[in-house]
């Protein structure tokens, strides 16, 4: 893990593959590196510790100059960051492979290789791989051979571009639970983890199924399934330009995106509501006769997108009137869950690639869930290709990796998908057509809580040098409050944790003194003065309180209680609306204190690894 880039064509491909890696950089990483292939046959590589940059100052004082070549950023999982770590990596000056994902039978395929007389220049899983292909090629194999039977040796996930100096004009690659795309030209052909990488190059691609391998040629193009049958894939064209991932004079591409959510909601709405009711097609062509049968609903997904799914839980049995459970993906998998009858397994992912959500998915398959639905926002993923039905969040290109718009369109989605079954489950037609009203008026609301900005910077300069933030809300906002947690210790490093308000006292008040912040989410409902009670048992304690609060409610300030006041919303779409000012705090906190906005240390935007 993180990002791949491969090329074959009649020109010198040293710059497509670097633009590439540059336009990857929003996925995170810690190292980066190229290899090519030479007029001389001959394997010529650059390797570089930290951002794309120093990799670019490697190339200008040694240039690559050759029409085959693959390159990688590194996200670690196993080894140091370190330039010996990083990709690309090389057997005997034969062989040069880049890969994602994680081998699982690394460590008895290493002792099996060290004794065979292989000698490891890195700490890495992936370095037994490049070895397997090189010991299969000595074997008389070709390069496609060699490689298919390479993959049959591995255990775990996988996404591989390989070369070598004995076929200069062949890139082979193959998938096995990561992502891989190839993208077509004229006289040149390319592999990515991610289209962004060649949007400058070619708007045509072709996704990778898993178990396949391609062969690719500056003119051809062969796959073959995990069965070793040559098969065709769906061309798709992309409509993204190339400038589709620029700051467009914002700062940073998260304040850019926190901007743009008015627009990235009104896109996810529309056409998706007709004469005051959510269209059932909207779900897929058997969306309806699915949804029809369907007597429960089983939430999975990892990170923010969990936080959503905890704030639908409480649309879909508050208003629809349907049982819903949440699961965490990663420990949904190994455990037995008990399923419904008529139970929708709804999973949630921005990338559509997340390791243990798909996981999540495919164990579902066998374990007797009635049907799937997928929230996505990247139409070609796996997780939309491998789900029955799929609802498509169109929030955009998301770079920073902190994720905003891709977590209220996500919350628009699942509030779509309640009112669809809550009709069904006896909704009242007041009850509907009131919350399609407020899901319209949910750009014109954002917008008033973007107006924050101002007020929220200066809050944030409280924070600058504060190690340790409670958040506290209850009901639906508890999530919210989570997500605004997440969202701080993410960007500023500052260790921030979210509780249920009413839970203060069963532990986490032992930690509330002067020096511990509490930032509280007080919309105006039924839970306001409850609220108030739990607030007031830190103002007892010491504690100073910043509570974003319903401009109607009778929050005032006082010595050590701030207020920043929040236009009136109904209690229905709050969750979406209270988000907004969490997430510019978090920006303006983590800006004030000089981080990595947009690219955060140790972490990756698409965790396609478990």
């Amino acid at each position: 893990m993180c990002g791949i880039v491969g090329a074959v064509a009649q020109r010198h491909v040293a710059p497509i593959l670097l633009e590439g890696l540059k336009r990857l950089e929003y996925r995170g990483y810690d190292s980066a590196g190229i290899a090519t292939i030479n007029g001389n046959n001959a394997i010529e590589r650059l390797r570089a510790l930290g951002k794309v940059r120093h990799l670019e100052d490697e190339l200008k004082l040694d240039p690559l100059n050759a029409g085959l070549g693959i390159a990688h950023t590194r996200w670690a999982t196993h080894g140091e960051p370190s330039t010996r770590n990083a990709h690309p990596h090389v057997c005997r000056d034969e062989v040069a492979l880049v890969h994602n994902g994680i081998i699982e039978n690394h460590a008895e395929l290493r002792v099996l290789q060290t004794s065979a007389g292989h000698e490891f220049t890195s700490e890495t899983d992936t370095e037994v791989v490049v070895n397997l292909v090189y010991d299969n090629l000595q074997k008389g194999m070709s390069l496609l051979e060699a490689v298919t039977a390479t993959t049959s040796d591995l255990e775990g996930a996988f996404a591989l571009g390989v070369v070598t100096v004995a076929e200069p004009d062949r890139l082979i690659a193959a998938r096995r639970g990561s992502p891989l795309v190839i993208g077509l030209g004229i006289g040149e052909n390319f592999i990515a983890s991610d289209v962004f990488a060649l949007l400058p190059v070619t708007q045509r691609f072709v996704f990778l199924e898993d178990g396949d391998i391609a062969d690719i040629r500056r003119d051809s193009v062969t796959i073959y399934d995990a069965d070793g049958k040559i098969v065709t894939r769906p061309e798709t064209v992309s409509k993204l330009s190339a400038d589709a991932v620029d700051k467009s004079g914002y700062r940073h591409f998260m304040l850019k995106e926190i901007f743009t959510q008015p627009q990235a909601i009104a896109d996810t709405l529309e056409g998706r509501i007709n004469k005051g009711e959510v269209l059932d097609s909207i779900f897929g062509q058997q969306g309806a006769e699915v949804l029809d049968s369907v007597k429960a609903v089983t939430i999975v997904a990892c990170g923010t997108s969990y936080h959503a799914g905890m704030v639908a839980r409480y649309w879909f049995e508050g208003l629809a009137g349907v049982p819903c459970s949440v699961e965490v993906a990663s420990e949904f998998r190994y455990r037995r869950p008990v399923v419904r009858d008529g139970t929708l397994f709804v999973t949630i992912s921005q990338s559509g690639e997340t390791a243990d959500t798909l996981a999540a998915l495919r164990e579902a398959k066998t374990s007797g869930f009635a049907h799937s639905l997928a929230i996505c926002n990247v139409p070609e993923s796996s997780l939309t290709r491998e789900s029955e039905l799929v609802l498509m969040t169109r929030a955009g290109p998301e770079i920073g990796v902190a994720s905003t718009k891709a977590f209220t369109t996500q919350l628009v989605a699942l509030l779509l998908l309640v009112i669809a079954m809550g009709r069904r489950a006896g909704m009242l037609p007041e009850v509907q057509s009131n919350l399609i009203a407020q899901l319209e008026s949910l750009p014109g609301k954002i917008n008033l809580a973007l107006e924050m900005n101002d007020r929220i910077a200066e809050l944030a300069e409280r924070f600058v040098n504060k190690h340790h933030t409670l958040y506290l809300g209850r009901g639906s906002m508890y999530p919210v409050a989570m997500e605004g947690a997440l969202k701080l210790k993410e960007i500023s490093y500052i260790h921030a944790e979210a509780y249920p308000a009413g839970e203060l006292k069963h532990g986490p008040l032992a930690l509330v003194d002067e020096d511990m912040p509490v930032i509280s989410v007080a919309p105006n409902n039924e839970l306001l003065e409850k609220l108030k009670s739990n607030l007031e048992e830190v103002r007892a304690r010491g504690g100073e309180l910043y509570i974003f609060a319903d401009a109607k409610s009778d929050v005032a300030p006082s010595p050590g209680i701030h207020v920043l006041n929040v236009a009136s919303v109904e209690d229905s779409i709050a969750p979406i609306v209270y988000t907004i000012p969490l997430q510019l705090f978090s920006y303006h906190v983590a800006v004030l204190k000089g981080a990595d906005v947009d690219q955060p240390r140790n972490l990756a935007k698409s965790v396609t690894v478990e």
